[in-house]
Formats: C-alpha cells, structure tokens, sequence
C-alpha cells in the first residue's frame, strides 16, 4: 500500500510542526547547555510527551478522515433518501 507523503502533512497543522520544531530546538539547546545530566532526562520527557500528543493528534485526523469515507460510501450505496414520507 502506498501513501502518498503530502496526504501525511496535510494532517499535521503548522502549530503542531511549530511546537514539535521548538521542542525539539530547546532540547538541543539544554542537551549543550547542561550535558548528560538529570535533568536532561527531565527534558526528553518533555519532548517524548510533546511529540505522542503530536501523533495521537495526527492518528486521530486520519482515522476521522478514514470514517467520513467510509460513511461517504455507504451513503453512496443506500442512494438518494426521501425524507418527506414519515
């Protein structure tokens, strides 16, 4: 199955590519700052928590996408409905 990359970042908003970029700048940035320390782990927390709500965010785009299809077609299948008849 092949999926096209530009469907993929439809999905993401520019505020979840902007928090994901600035994350990961500051982890970058305290991983110099502070060296190999404790509380570097305290910062890959951050980073690993920001970026699993990023793909739960993005999972659940797709999926929505997945079920309006869905729902498309078999609104397609039943056909046109009358809904003056009670």
């Amino acid at each position: 199955r092949e999926v096209d990359v530009e469907s993929r970042w439809r999905h993401l908003d520019a505020g979840s590519l902007a928090v994901m970029g600035l994350t990961l700048v500051l982890f970058i940035v305290a991983l110099f700052a502070k060296g190999f320390t404790h509380d570097l782990l305290l910062e890959a927390g951050v980073f690993l928590v920001s970026v699993k709500l990023i793909l739960a965010a993005y999972k659940n785009s797709v999926s929505n996408q997945r079920i309006l299809t869905l729902l498309q077609e078999i609104r397609d299948s039943i056909g046109p409905t009358d809904r003056s008849d009670p």
